[in-house]
């Protein structure tokens, strides 16, 4: 067997672009780094951010190994950042066995980031019904077809189960929530705001949570 000839390197170093729309001061920023986010979440609604509410979640399991994939948020509230997922996921274990968090949101057409880092459990039963009775059909059936994360034969047998799925519920008017899926909720402990600068002169803030409420500092780019 002849021995695989590897590619030359890629050089990357001409994708790039500059940032400058606009700056952060620690003078306009709310006290509180989750009325700041709904501020700026507004701001990516107004724009046309494609897709506004899409974030990158990162979690580890028990002996640090790390992952991340791009999830919705589906609320913020008072208590943090809520995601909806199957529990015997991959994310759904690293969390059962190291319960913590981060998430990442990108909004480029805005040259903006929003960095939260912190402690996940999940939602009440309550709020976990009230997310999963907000998907479309569809999805609700999917919640409940779909072994997510586990080793699938073929796209068939995943069709097939869906299809199993939507006779058995097919005379219901509602489709019940699977005990195995349902919200978690991400209690910040630091959310970092990323402002593109000029010259790579970006603008960081970060809100740190203290006892008694927040403290607001400038990072270096």
């Amino acid at each position: 067997m002849m021995a695989r000839v590897p590619r030359p390197p890629r050089d990357l170093t001409g994708i790039r672009r500059e940032y400058g729309l606009q700056r952060l001061d620690e003078e306009l920023a709310d006290p509180d780094p989750l009325v700041q986010f709904d501020l700026w979440f507004g701001d990516a609604v107004a724009t046309g951010v494609p897709d506004p509410n899409a974030m990158t979640v990162a979690t580890a399991d028990a002996d640090g190994r790390v992952s991340a994939r791009t999830v919705l948020l589906k609320w913020i509230d008072a208590d943090g950042f809520v995601f909806a997922t199957n529990y015997r996921s991959r994310k759904g274990a690293d969390i059962a066995a190291n319960p913590h968090a981060a998430l990442t949101f990108y909004w480029r057409e805005l040259e903006r980031q929003v960095c939260v880092v912190g402690a996940a459990a999940r939602t009440s039963r309550e709020e976990s019904d009230e997310i999963f009775a907000a998907r479309p059909r569809e999805a609700q059936l999917a919640a409940w077809a779909s072994a997510q994360s586990a080793v699938l034969d073929d796209r068939e047998t995943l069709e097939e189960r869906v299809a199993d799925v939507a006779e058995r519920y097919a005379g219901h008017d509602e489709v019940p929530r699977p005990p195995h899926w349902g919200g978690i909720r991400v209690v910040p402990e630091t959310v970092e705001f990323w402002q593109g600068g000029t010259a790579r002169l970006h603008d960081r803030l970060r809100y740190r949570r203290l006892r008694n409420g927040w403290r607001l500092e400038r990072l270096s780019p």
